[in-house]
């Protein structure tokens, strides 16, 4: 059953991803219903999954890889293979607000692509009034002394859709689908 809209014309999915595997999944299924201009902000700490999550976003959207973190860039641009958006992937953990996001000029590119931005929560909300949230947590209990398994530490998703292109019938059915595979799959 799809949420209902809030006053702020925000709906919200709560997901659990037991692996890395599962967020590439929710990214790869998420990443083949969105279109040119549509903006996602990933949220989460360290080692929640972020960087996991735009790697399968760029397998839905096939594009050019692989997705790296753009921690030292802050923005990478990967073309589509098959005459798709490209995918505009951004880190804004180095960035002290959102006038540097300004500067990266990702208006310029918004409507052509599919940006993600990475760390973006209270950054990259002004690039567009349509956008995905997507906030990421992991297991505070994992046991962070063994990286060789960080990969099967379970998270938890939530996905919020915030704006008029997120508010359709059928983007939510969209959306209801996409979440409902990703539990099916486990």
């Amino acid at each position: 059953m799809s949420p209902e809209p809030s006053d702020d014309a925000q709906l919200e999915w709560p997901l659990t991803l037991g692996t890395a595997d599962a967020t590439r999944r929710l990214g790869r299924r998420l990443g083949e219903m969105l279109r040119a201009g549509d903006l996602v902000v990933l949220t989460g700490g360290l080692g929640a999954g972020k960087t996991t999550l735009a790697q399968g976003l760029g397998e839905g959207l096939r594009v050019r890889g692989p997705l790296t973190s753009p921690t030292f860039v802050l923005a990478r641009v990967h073309p589509s293979l098959v005459g798709g958006p490209p995918l505009v992937h951004v880190d804004a953990y180095r960035l002290g607000g959102a006038l540097e996001l300004d500067d990266l000029d990702l208006d310029e590119a918004l409507d052509e692509s599919v940006t993600v931005v990475e760390w973006g929560h209270d950054v990259a909300e002004r690039l567009s009034d349509d956008r995905l949230e997507v906030v990421l947590r992991s297991d505070p209990t994992w046991p962070a002394a063994d990286p060789a398994r960080a990969d099967d530490a379970e998270r938890t998703a939530s996905i919020a859709a915030v704006g008029p292109r997120w508010t359709t019938a059928a983007a939510r059915a969209a959306l209801d689908s996409v979440v409902g595979a990703c539990r099916a799959a486990g």
